[in-house]
């Protein structure tokens, strides 16, 4: 039996997902968490075969969870869940020791296949993915203007990119305000950009919302 803890901040995500696994024979959700620190709580407690931990968690971004969740269970298999786009953001994953990544949209058979695969001790990813990934390992383009962004940096970047505000942002982020301006700030500095409407020409042109 595959033992499984579900980390996301939207119930109706956790529920909905437990649903899929109780349907199957081999895989059993033992808990579930609305963030990171009731995660590692969790996981400092009991053990489990996988987690499915979703990218875009409040306060740490699901990302900066799964360094946590390292040092507090070295080699727990984590599969992050994301509605972000595979190319940029399961690359990251990858790179924070994540063994694999599957979008929310993805079919209920990919969850229980991916969650399979990754309890058996290789990763997951979607078939679409596995040569991009590969490249992108094999010859990084470090010069990208998005690739110099942090974890939380990127997160913030592809909301803005996305047209929401900075109030907006951080009322999904669970940050203050001014903490979402001064990502802002660095994210301009770092891409060297100028303003939003350029921040959102990029996200649309390289397809990263």
């Amino acid at each position: 039996m595959i033992k499984v803890i579900i980390a996301d901040d939207h119930a109706i995500i956790r529920r909905g997902i437990r649903e899929i696994l109780d349907e199957t024979d081999s895989i059993r959700v033992i808990d579930e968490a609305a963030d990171g620190k009731e995660l590692i709580a969790e996981l400092a407690a009991k053990r489990c075969d996988v987690v499915l931990l979703d990218i875009n968690m409040p306060g740490k971004t699901g990302l900066d969870v799964l360094r946590d969740i390292q040092s507090v269970r070295p080699g727990q298999k984590v599969l992050m869940l994301s509605i972000y786009p595979e190319e940029e953001y399961a690359i990251r994953a990858i790179k924070s020791g994540a063994a694999g990544y599957l979008k929310k949209d993805s079919h209920p058979r990919d969850i229980v296949d991916a969650i399979k695969t990754v309890s058996s001790g290789r990763k997951y990813f979607s078939k679409e993915l596995y040569d991009d990934i590969v490249e992108e390992l094999r010859n990084p383009e470090p010069d990208a203007p998005h690739k110099r962004l942090s974890n939380r940096e990127m997160e913030i970047f592809t909301h803005i990119g996305g047209g929401k505000t900075l109030s907006e942002i951080a009322e999904a982020l669970c940050l203050s305000p001014k903490t979402v301006s001064t990502y802002r700030a660095r994210i301009l500095e770092k891409t060297k950009m100028k303003n939003n409407a350029e921040i959102m020409k990029y996200v649309i042109e390289n397809k990263l919302e």
